[in-house]
């Protein structure tokens, strides 16, 4: 798509917005660090505004303040805004990950294989639970079909929190909640998390997940699809960040292009995170 100027500054607005409603920011060298409730929590992000470095020092006081509120350890940024962060965090014990950031550009809307219904779901929706399920299993299982699925344990209070933020988001409208149902069954899910910027609406699509059996028909894709489409009743811009290039060149079929990339950094894995 034609460069838009100032398309990364306002994603750069929006995510420093994005956690205001819920949480302190405390400020961790260069880098704002969200502190609020775990059961919805938001990575640490270069500050806005300041000409100062991401340096390895920063990257170790925002784990410590993430350490000390019980959060997760996590550093989201964009390469091409602060290219220096990436050193910074493998320098601190973290992995890095750079993936495509796309936005919404000239959207395609999707038909859903028969007998699959797509609603937008309610805050007091029962089943919510469920949907999250399906969220859970499918990033669980990045494998597809060939993923072998072990039972996961009943809900946990975490769980319980996660769904009661969750339906919080969804009665203030700072998220909007798609899911598809076959037959009774909640088969691919999505969001997309709308923020007023005051001079602009942007809205970010996260969470996009299919069960694992069902992968390959299109889904994903067209819960994708129908997000772009009530994001924009109401939003300027519309992205999302892409897990692969695979994920991406699918999300491009639709009517996404290719904007930036966005880097995200955690611990690693010990043996024994969007699902299209």
């Amino acid at each position: 798509m034609p460069a838009r100027p100032g398309l990364l500054e306002c994603i750069e607005r929006y995510h420093a917005a994005a956690p205001l409603p819920d949480a302190q920011i405390e400020p961790a060298g260069a880098l704002d660090v969200p502190v609020g409730d775990p059961s919805w929590p938001y990575p640490a992000r270069p500050r806005r505004g300041t000409d100062s470095k991401v340096t390895v020092a920063d990257v170790r006081a925002a784990l410590d303040l993430q350490d000390a509120a019980g959060l997760p350890r996590a550093l989201e940024w964009i390469p091409q805004c602060t290219p220096e962060v990436a050193a910074a965090a493998r320098a601190a014990g973290l992995v890095v990950d750079v993936l495509p950031l796309l936005v919404a550009d000239e959207p395609v809307e999707l038909l859903f294989p028969a007998g699959v219904r797509l609603y937008v779901v309610g805050a007091d929706d029962p089943e919510l639970p469920h949907y999250q399920e399906v969220s859970a299993v499918a990033f669980a299982h990045p494998g597809g079909h060939a993923d072998v699925q072990t039972p996961r344990p009943g809900p946990t209070p975490q769980d319980a929190a996660g769904t009661a933020a969750l339906r919080e988001r969804i009665a203030t409208g700072r998220t909007v909640m798609m899911v598809a149902i076959e037959r009774g069954v909640p088969v691919a899910v999505g969001l997309h998390q709308p923020v007023d910027l005051g001079d602009a609406v942007v809205s970010e699509i996260v969470g996009l997940a299919t069960a694992p059996r069902l992968r390959g028909r299109g889904l994903g894709a067209g819960i994708a699809s129908a997000l772009v489409a009530h994001a924009r009743e109401t939003a300027d811009l519309v992205f999302l960040a892409a897990g692969d290039d695979d994920v991406a060149r699918v999300y491009e079929r639709i009517g996404f292009a290719r904007l930036a990339t966005v880097g995200v950094a955690a611990p690693p894995i010990g043996p024994a995170y969007s699902c299209a």
